[in-house]
């Protein structure tokens, strides 16, 4: 397992002018025909942003969470959740959407997760820059572990690229599976605290809470982000996220290596 995980980062060297006009390509492709253009990648953040903050801050009479306003606090959490369902939500059709090069001897499909994963960074720098935006008109602190955030959002890729490669696959076979993954990332979204502080519920459900290894990416973001706080002082829940994401990037490439040759047959 091992030397294929080594054959596939050199592969993915190897490809790495493909893989990114891809990405590139699919970036222009959502907004051709709009005069606008790539200005959408500014605009919905934006708006989404916008629209949560009035709805719970000015209608729900939300209030800072721990001195911390809430559109920061809000924000922080829906940068690395949006990428992350962007990522699993768009790769989950993209090997059915690329039959046409699925097909090809000499492509290579399990690269096409990859394109999603390039493709969302865009708008997931989008929501960064407006979150430093936040910052620094709400008169929030700068912490040098901003940078950290870099730490978490791969480990959020590494989650993210094994999910993307089992439901990819799965999905060649079963085309329910996209609607499946759409209506679980709608209660992932609710079920992971986003929009609510943990610390609402009971340690006992809290340690269930937790068990979400999505929740340590949206915690390290607002630990990044917000109150400056290392990694490495949650040294047993780091353990059992890169435990888990490495369970589900292997599981997530096993699947998708053993029922790649039959694309072909049912594309």
């Amino acid at each position: 397992m091992i030397n294929n995980f080594i054959g596939f980062f050199q592969l993915v060297w190897h490809r790495r002018r493909l893989i990114f006009s891809m990405a590139a390509r699919e970036v222009k492709s959502l907004y051709v025909g709009s005069s606008l253009g790539l200005l959408w990648t500014v605009i919905n953040p934006v708006v989404m942003i916008t629209v949560f903050w009035f709805v719970f801050s000015i209608g729900f009479k939300a209030r800072p969470m721990n001195n911390v306003p809430f559109v920061v606090w809000l924000t922080a959490g829906l940068a690395p959740w949006y990428f992350f369902s962007e990522i699993v939500s768009g790769s989950t059709n993209i090997v059915v959407a690329h039959s046409h090069l699925v097909k090809k001897t000499i492509f290579y499909p399990h690269l096409l997760p990859l394109v999603k994963i390039i493709s969302g960074m865009v708008t997931h720098l989008v929501f960064i820059m407006v979150l430093l935006c936040l910052i620094f008109f709400q008169h929030q602190p700068f912490y040098f572990t901003f940078f950290q955030s870099l730490y978490y959002a791969f480990g959020l890729i590494v989650l993210a690229l094994g999910i993307s490669w089992a439901t990819a696959a799965l999905n060649v076979f079963i085309r329910d599976v996209a609607q499946i993954v759409n209506v679980a990332l709608q209660v992932g979204f609710w079920m992971t605290p986003i929009f609510w502080d943990i610390h609402m519920m009971s340690p006992r459900i809290q340690w269930y809470l937790k068990l979400n290894p999505v929740y340590y990416i949206v915690q390290g973001y607002r630990d990044s982000f917000i109150t400056g706080t290392p990694f490495w002082h949650h040294p047993m829940y780091t353990l059992y996220f890169w435990g888990v994401a490495s369970l589900v990037l292997l599981g997530g490439a096993f699947i998708f290596k053993r029922l790649k040759p039959q694309f072909s047959d049912v594309l």
